[in-house]
Protein backbone atom coordinates (compact mmCIF):
# COMPACT_ATOMS: atom_id res chain seq x y z
CA UNK A 1 0.00 0.00 0.00
CA UNK A 2 1.40 4.11 -0.99
CA UNK A 3 0.47 6.28 1.96
CA UNK A 4 -0.86 8.94 -0.15
CA UNK A 5 0.68 12.93 -0.45
CA UNK A 6 -1.84 15.16 1.44
CA UNK A 7 -1.39 18.81 0.42
CA UNK A 8 -3.09 21.96 2.45
CA UNK A 9 -2.71 25.05 -0.49
CA UNK A 10 0.84 24.95 -1.04
CA UNK A 11 2.00 23.04 1.90
CA UNK A 12 3.23 19.34 2.51
CA UNK A 13 3.49 16.55 4.60
CA UNK A 14 3.10 13.53 5.39
CA UNK A 15 0.11 14.10 7.99
CA UNK A 16 -0.19 17.50 8.61
CA UNK A 17 -2.37 19.55 11.34
CA UNK A 18 -4.19 22.87 10.31
CA UNK A 19 -5.86 25.43 11.71
CA UNK A 20 -9.65 25.64 10.40
CA UNK A 21 -11.34 29.22 9.30
CA UNK A 22 -9.17 31.39 11.47
CA UNK A 23 -9.17 29.11 14.49
CA UNK A 24 -6.17 28.50 16.57
CA UNK A 25 -7.21 24.83 17.46
CA UNK A 26 -5.55 21.99 14.75
CA UNK A 27 -8.11 20.51 12.45
CA UNK A 28 -7.97 16.92 11.71
CA UNK A 29 -8.25 15.76 8.33
CA UNK A 30 -9.01 12.83 6.47
CA UNK A 31 -6.23 10.00 5.02
CA UNK A 32 -6.39 7.48 2.34
CA UNK A 33 -4.06 5.17 0.70
CA UNK A 34 -4.13 3.97 -2.94
CA UNK A 35 -5.50 0.24 -3.02
CA UNK A 36 -3.88 -0.75 -6.57
CA UNK A 37 -5.99 -4.49 -6.18
CA UNK A 38 -9.29 -2.76 -6.39
CA UNK A 39 -11.37 -4.33 -8.09
CA UNK A 40 -11.16 -8.16 -9.55
CA UNK A 41 -12.38 -7.61 -13.34
CA UNK A 42 -13.46 -11.53 -14.33
CA UNK A 43 -10.18 -12.63 -17.26
CA UNK A 44 -12.79 -13.05 -19.71
CA UNK A 45 -13.33 -9.38 -20.20
CA UNK A 46 -12.37 -6.13 -20.83
CA UNK A 47 -13.64 -2.60 -19.98
CA UNK A 48 -13.75 0.23 -21.54
CA UNK A 49 -13.81 3.95 -20.61
CA UNK A 50 -14.83 3.76 -17.28
CA UNK A 51 -17.30 7.05 -17.01
CA UNK A 52 -19.15 6.78 -14.00
CA UNK A 53 -18.96 4.87 -10.41
CA UNK A 54 -21.99 4.75 -7.34
CA UNK A 55 -21.94 3.19 -4.44
CA UNK A 56 -25.30 1.29 -2.77
CA UNK A 57 -26.73 0.88 0.76
CA UNK A 58 -25.09 -2.63 1.17
CA UNK A 59 -21.31 -0.37 -0.18
CA UNK A 60 -21.33 -2.42 -3.20
CA UNK A 61 -19.58 -0.57 -6.09
CA UNK A 62 -21.73 -0.20 -9.03
CA UNK A 63 -19.45 0.81 -12.25
CA UNK A 64 -20.35 1.89 -15.90
CA UNK A 65 -18.12 1.99 -18.70
CA UNK A 66 -18.65 2.37 -22.43
CA UNK A 67 -17.87 -1.03 -24.38
CA UNK A 68 -17.80 0.99 -27.36
CA UNK A 69 -14.92 2.70 -26.77
CA UNK A 70 -12.60 -0.72 -26.68
CA UNK A 71 -9.81 -0.78 -29.40
CA UNK A 72 -10.46 -3.07 -31.87
CA UNK A 73 -8.02 -6.00 -30.67
CA UNK A 74 -10.30 -6.03 -27.67
CA UNK A 75 -14.09 -5.46 -29.06
CA UNK A 76 -14.92 -8.68 -28.98
CA UNK A 77 -14.38 -9.37 -25.39
CA UNK A 78 -16.20 -6.49 -23.71
CA UNK A 79 -17.99 -6.58 -20.38
CA UNK A 80 -21.50 -5.51 -19.68
CA UNK A 81 -21.39 -1.98 -19.24
CA UNK A 82 -22.42 -2.16 -15.94
CA UNK A 83 -20.28 -3.99 -13.17
CA UNK A 84 -21.07 -4.21 -9.50
CA UNK A 85 -18.12 -5.34 -7.13
CA UNK A 86 -17.34 -5.62 -3.11
CA UNK A 87 -15.34 -3.53 -1.44
CA UNK A 88 -12.47 -5.66 -1.57
CA UNK A 89 -12.54 -5.58 -5.05
CA UNK A 90 -14.96 -9.14 -5.74
CA UNK A 91 -16.57 -9.45 -8.79
CA UNK A 92 -20.52 -9.84 -8.01
CA UNK A 93 -22.45 -9.29 -11.22
CA UNK A 94 -22.97 -7.87 -14.64
CA UNK A 95 -25.62 -6.72 -16.55
CA UNK A 96 -27.03 -3.89 -19.12
CA UNK A 97 -26.79 -3.01 -22.45
CA UNK A 98 -29.75 -2.24 -25.17
CA UNK A 99 -33.23 -4.50 -24.62
CA UNK A 100 -36.88 -4.84 -25.21
CA UNK A 101 -38.78 -1.89 -23.91
CA UNK A 102 -36.22 1.36 -23.06
CA UNK A 103 -33.73 3.00 -25.46
CA UNK A 104 -30.18 2.63 -23.30
CA UNK A 105 -27.72 5.43 -24.07
CA UNK A 106 -25.80 5.61 -26.81
CA UNK A 107 -22.33 6.79 -24.83
CA UNK A 108 -23.04 5.72 -21.07
CA UNK A 109 -22.27 8.39 -19.09
CA UNK A 110 -23.86 8.08 -15.66
CA UNK A 111 -24.80 5.79 -12.56
CA UNK A 112 -26.30 5.61 -9.06
CA UNK A 113 -27.10 3.16 -6.86
CA UNK A 114 -30.19 4.79 -4.88
CA UNK A 115 -30.39 3.73 -1.45
CA UNK A 116 -34.05 1.94 -2.67
CA UNK A 117 -32.49 -0.62 -4.28
CA UNK A 118 -32.83 0.93 -7.44
CA UNK A 119 -30.01 1.78 -10.36
CA UNK A 120 -30.36 4.82 -12.98
CA UNK A 121 -28.25 5.12 -15.56
CA UNK A 122 -27.71 7.85 -18.24
CA UNK A 123 -25.74 9.14 -21.49
CA UNK A 124 -24.04 11.90 -23.16
CA UNK A 125 -24.10 11.16 -26.59
CA UNK A 126 -25.40 14.03 -29.06
CA UNK A 127 -25.68 13.53 -32.99
CA UNK A 128 -23.16 16.18 -33.83
CA UNK A 129 -20.22 14.35 -32.10
CA UNK A 130 -20.47 11.78 -34.32
CA UNK A 131 -18.14 9.22 -32.33
CA UNK A 132 -16.77 5.88 -34.31
CA UNK A 133 -19.20 3.45 -33.54
CA UNK A 134 -22.19 5.62 -32.24
CA UNK A 135 -25.57 6.17 -33.64
CA UNK A 136 -26.25 9.68 -34.09
CA UNK A 137 -28.79 9.87 -31.67
CA UNK A 138 -29.14 12.04 -28.51
CA UNK A 139 -29.29 10.66 -24.99
CA UNK A 140 -32.28 12.20 -23.48
CA UNK A 141 -33.48 10.25 -21.56
CA UNK A 142 -32.43 8.30 -18.22
CA UNK A 143 -33.24 5.09 -16.80
CA UNK A 144 -34.60 3.00 -13.71
CA UNK A 145 -33.45 -0.66 -13.02
CA UNK A 146 -33.66 -3.02 -11.10
CA UNK A 147 -30.56 -4.37 -8.95
CA UNK A 148 -30.64 -7.50 -10.79
CA UNK A 149 -30.68 -5.35 -14.05
CA UNK A 150 -34.82 -5.53 -14.74
CA UNK A 151 -36.31 -2.49 -16.76
CA UNK A 152 -38.36 -0.40 -14.45
CA UNK A 153 -38.87 3.10 -15.94
CA UNK A 154 -37.93 5.66 -18.35
CA UNK A 155 -37.87 8.94 -18.63
CA UNK A 156 -37.01 11.36 -21.51
CA UNK A 157 -36.58 9.42 -24.76
CA UNK A 158 -33.69 9.64 -27.10
CA UNK A 159 -33.25 12.80 -29.55
CA UNK A 160 -35.96 14.08 -28.28
CA UNK A 161 -35.22 16.88 -26.28
CA UNK A 162 -36.73 20.14 -26.94
CA UNK A 163 -34.24 22.09 -24.64
CA UNK A 164 -34.07 23.57 -21.37
CA UNK A 165 -37.78 24.43 -20.93
CA UNK A 166 -38.85 20.92 -21.48
CA UNK A 167 -40.38 18.39 -18.82
CA UNK A 168 -40.55 15.49 -20.47
CA UNK A 169 -37.50 14.76 -21.46
CA UNK A 170 -33.77 15.10 -20.45
CA UNK A 171 -31.09 16.07 -22.74
CA UNK A 172 -27.26 14.30 -22.41
CA UNK A 173 -27.86 14.31 -18.07
CA UNK A 174 -24.60 13.70 -16.87
CA UNK A 175 -25.38 12.38 -13.15
CA UNK A 176 -28.35 12.07 -10.78
CA UNK A 177 -28.71 11.25 -6.98
CA UNK A 178 -32.25 10.32 -5.10
CA UNK A 179 -32.72 12.14 -1.89
CA UNK A 180 -34.53 9.52 0.18
CA UNK A 181 -36.24 12.01 2.67
CA UNK A 182 -38.73 13.33 -0.47
CA UNK A 183 -37.96 10.59 -2.96
CA UNK A 184 -36.79 12.95 -5.15
CA UNK A 185 -34.68 12.22 -8.15
CA UNK A 186 -32.24 15.17 -8.88
CA UNK A 187 -30.74 14.98 -12.44
CA UNK A 188 -27.39 17.18 -13.39
CA UNK A 189 -28.93 17.73 -17.08
CA UNK A 190 -26.09 18.30 -18.54
CA UNK A 191 -24.05 18.37 -21.92
CA UNK A 192 -26.90 19.39 -23.90
CA UNK A 193 -29.54 21.18 -20.71
CA UNK A 194 -27.96 23.70 -18.42
CA UNK A 195 -30.00 22.96 -15.49
CA UNK A 196 -30.89 20.67 -11.90
CA UNK A 197 -34.02 18.89 -12.89
CA UNK A 198 -36.42 17.46 -10.32
CA UNK A 199 -38.18 14.62 -10.99
CA UNK A 200 -40.44 11.77 -8.81
CA UNK A 201 -38.49 9.26 -7.88
CA UNK A 202 -41.11 6.62 -8.47
CA UNK A 203 -43.28 7.97 -11.29
CA UNK A 204 -40.80 9.97 -13.57
CA UNK A 205 -43.28 13.32 -12.93
CA UNK A 206 -41.86 16.47 -13.62
CA UNK A 207 -41.50 18.68 -10.15
CA UNK A 208 -38.81 21.48 -10.39
CA UNK A 209 -36.06 23.21 -12.44
CA UNK A 210 -33.35 25.66 -11.86
CA UNK A 211 -29.73 26.76 -13.38
CA UNK A 212 -26.85 28.60 -12.27
CA UNK A 213 -27.35 30.65 -9.15
CA UNK A 214 -31.18 29.37 -9.15
CA UNK A 215 -31.77 31.55 -12.38
CA UNK A 216 -33.66 29.93 -15.31
CA UNK A 217 -32.08 28.51 -17.49
CA UNK A 218 -31.86 29.13 -21.34
CA UNK A 219 -30.79 27.32 -24.39
CA UNK A 220 -27.57 27.22 -26.03
CA UNK A 221 -26.04 25.95 -28.91
CA UNK A 222 -23.00 23.88 -28.09
CA UNK A 223 -23.12 20.20 -28.96
CA UNK A 224 -20.38 19.34 -27.74
CA UNK A 225 -20.09 21.91 -25.47
CA UNK A 226 -16.85 23.88 -25.05
CA UNK A 227 -13.88 22.73 -23.01
CA UNK A 228 -12.03 25.86 -21.31
CA UNK A 229 -8.36 26.01 -20.96
CA UNK A 230 -9.53 28.67 -18.04
CA UNK A 231 -11.72 30.58 -16.11
CA UNK A 232 -11.97 34.56 -15.64
CA UNK A 233 -11.62 35.76 -11.88
CA UNK A 234 -15.38 36.35 -10.21
CA UNK A 235 -18.33 35.12 -9.79
CA UNK A 236 -18.51 33.44 -13.18
CA UNK A 237 -21.49 33.24 -15.94
CA UNK A 238 -25.31 33.30 -15.36
CA UNK A 239 -25.83 29.93 -16.68
CA UNK A 240 -24.50 26.62 -16.04
CA UNK A 241 -21.89 25.13 -18.68
CA UNK A 242 -21.63 21.25 -18.51
CA UNK A 243 -23.59 20.57 -15.23
CA UNK A 244 -21.66 17.75 -14.47
CA UNK A 245 -22.03 16.13 -10.99
CA UNK A 246 -25.31 16.63 -8.07
CA UNK A 247 -24.92 15.11 -4.63
CA UNK A 248 -27.67 15.97 -1.89
CA UNK A 249 -26.28 15.91 1.59
CA UNK A 250 -28.39 13.90 4.77
CA UNK A 251 -29.44 17.39 5.57
CA UNK A 252 -30.31 18.89 2.36
CA UNK A 253 -28.26 20.66 0.77
CA UNK A 254 -27.95 20.34 -3.24
CA UNK A 255 -24.15 20.04 -4.42
CA UNK A 256 -23.67 20.81 -7.80
CA UNK A 257 -20.38 20.68 -9.65
CA UNK A 258 -20.45 23.80 -13.40
CA UNK A 259 -17.35 21.71 -14.83
CA UNK A 260 -16.29 24.19 -17.23
CA UNK A 261 -17.01 27.06 -15.24
CA UNK A 262 -14.88 25.35 -12.40
CA UNK A 263 -17.35 25.79 -9.61
CA UNK A 264 -19.22 24.08 -7.36
CA UNK A 265 -22.98 25.62 -6.19
CA UNK A 266 -24.66 24.80 -2.79
CA UNK A 267 -28.79 24.90 -2.85
CA UNK A 268 -31.73 23.90 -1.28
CA UNK A 269 -33.64 21.52 -2.13
CA UNK A 270 -36.19 24.22 -3.96
CA UNK A 271 -33.17 25.48 -5.88
CA UNK A 272 -32.32 28.73 -3.74
CA UNK A 273 -28.72 29.60 -4.47
CA UNK A 274 -26.70 29.52 -1.22
CA UNK A 275 -22.88 30.25 -1.90
CA UNK A 276 -20.21 28.43 -4.32
CA UNK A 277 -16.60 27.87 -4.31
CA UNK A 278 -14.57 28.89 -7.68
CA UNK A 279 -11.10 27.34 -8.73
CA UNK A 280 -10.27 28.91 -11.62
CA UNK A 281 -6.79 28.65 -12.08
CA UNK A 282 -6.85 24.77 -12.54
CA UNK A 283 -9.25 22.09 -13.61
CA UNK A 284 -12.32 21.69 -10.83
CA UNK A 285 -15.43 20.64 -10.36
CA UNK A 286 -15.67 17.55 -11.99
CA UNK A 287 -16.81 15.08 -9.90
CA UNK A 288 -18.44 15.08 -6.28
CA UNK A 289 -18.21 12.96 -3.70
CA UNK A 290 -19.85 13.19 0.14
CA UNK A 291 -17.88 12.08 3.36
CA UNK A 292 -19.44 9.58 5.40
CA UNK A 293 -19.17 10.72 9.10
CA UNK A 294 -22.25 11.90 10.71
CA UNK A 295 -22.10 15.16 9.51
CA UNK A 296 -20.49 14.76 6.37
CA UNK A 297 -17.89 17.40 6.83
CA UNK A 298 -15.97 16.83 3.70
CA UNK A 299 -17.32 17.31 -0.22
CA UNK A 300 -14.68 15.80 -2.33
CA UNK A 301 -14.70 17.50 -5.26
CA UNK A 302 -12.48 16.31 -8.38
CA UNK A 303 -9.60 18.42 -9.99
CA UNK A 304 -7.06 17.48 -12.46
CA UNK A 305 -4.27 15.76 -10.66
CA UNK A 306 -5.99 15.56 -7.59
CA UNK A 307 -9.01 15.51 -5.43
CA UNK A 308 -9.72 18.88 -3.53
CA UNK A 309 -11.39 18.32 0.00
CA UNK A 310 -13.70 21.11 0.72
CA UNK A 311 -15.88 21.89 4.10
CA UNK A 312 -18.60 21.47 3.34
CA UNK A 313 -20.63 23.92 5.46
CA UNK A 314 -18.63 26.99 5.06
CA UNK A 315 -17.05 25.59 1.08
CA UNK A 316 -13.59 26.16 1.96
CA UNK A 317 -11.20 24.10 0.20
CA UNK A 318 -8.78 22.20 3.47
CA UNK A 319 -6.68 20.11 1.98
CA UNK A 320 -6.50 18.11 -1.23
CA UNK A 321 -5.47 14.46 -2.24
CA UNK A 322 -3.08 13.88 -4.68
CA UNK A 323 0.75 12.50 -5.46
CA UNK A 324 2.95 9.63 -6.15
CA UNK A 325 -0.30 6.61 -7.08
CA UNK A 326 -2.85 8.82 -7.12
CA UNK A 327 -4.82 8.90 -11.00
CA UNK A 328 -6.01 12.11 -10.14
CA UNK A 329 -9.33 13.77 -10.03
CA UNK A 330 -11.63 11.32 -11.93
CA UNK A 331 -14.70 11.40 -14.07
CA UNK A 332 -17.26 10.57 -11.53
CA UNK A 333 -16.60 9.11 -7.31
CA UNK A 334 -18.71 7.98 -4.44
CA UNK A 335 -18.12 6.76 -0.91
CA UNK A 336 -18.46 3.95 0.99
CA UNK A 337 -19.74 3.36 4.74
CA UNK A 338 -16.20 2.99 5.80
CA UNK A 339 -15.24 6.13 4.49
CA UNK A 340 -13.62 4.88 1.04
CA UNK A 341 -13.45 6.94 -2.06
CA UNK A 342 -13.73 5.03 -5.30
CA UNK A 343 -12.90 7.09 -8.51
CA UNK A 344 -13.94 6.55 -12.49
CA UNK A 345 -11.40 7.89 -14.44
CA UNK A 346 -12.59 7.25 -18.09
CA UNK A 347 -10.11 5.80 -20.26
CA UNK A 348 -7.72 5.14 -16.74
CA UNK A 349 -9.97 2.83 -15.33
CA UNK A 350 -10.88 2.91 -11.65
CA UNK A 351 -9.19 3.25 -8.12
CA UNK A 352 -10.34 2.74 -4.71
CA UNK A 353 -8.37 5.19 -2.04
CA UNK A 354 -8.79 3.44 0.88
CA UNK A 355 -9.88 5.68 4.36
CA UNK A 356 -7.15 4.86 7.18
CA UNK A 357 -8.59 7.40 9.44
CA UNK A 358 -8.85 11.65 10.41
CA UNK A 359 -5.12 12.62 11.49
Amino acid sequence: MLLLHISVRAITAAVLLIAVHGQAEAASLPVFEVDPSWPKIPSQWKLGDASSISVDARDNIWVLHRPRTLRANQASVPAPPVLVFDPVGAFIKAWGGPGAGYEWPEREHGIHADSRGFVWVGGNNCPARALPGLKPLGDDQILKFTTEGKFVMQIGHSTQSKGNADTQNLHQPADAAVYEKTNELFVADGYGNHRVVVMDATTGKFKRMWGAFGNKPVDKDDCPPPSLSSVPAGKGPDQFGIVHAIRVSKDGVVYVADRENRRVQAYTLDGKFVKQLVRGSAPFARDLALSRDAGQQFLYVGGGTDIVVVDRKTLEIVTTIEGKGVVGGGHQMDTDSKGNLYVALTSQGVQKLAFKGMR
